[in-house]
């Protein structure tokens, strides 16, 4: 996913399933300086901060 991609998911009123290695979460915040997604895990509510090149859409 690339930042833009990422930015419009954050702040779309759509539901738009993301994964992380595999898992699906939710993008809660993107920080467009360090090109990184604050996201947490549906299954386990980790909270993580990735680089959006390692989020995915389905």
């Amino acid at each position: 996913m690339d930042l833009r991609q990422a930015l419009d998911i954050v702040n779309s009123p759509e539901r738009v399933v993301v994964t992380y290695e595999g898992d699906p979460v939710w993008i809660d915040e993107v920080d467009p300086d360090s090109g990184t997604a604050l996201i947490h895990s549906e299954t386990t509510g980790r909270m993580d901060r990735v680089r959006v090149e390692r989020l995915h859409t389905q």
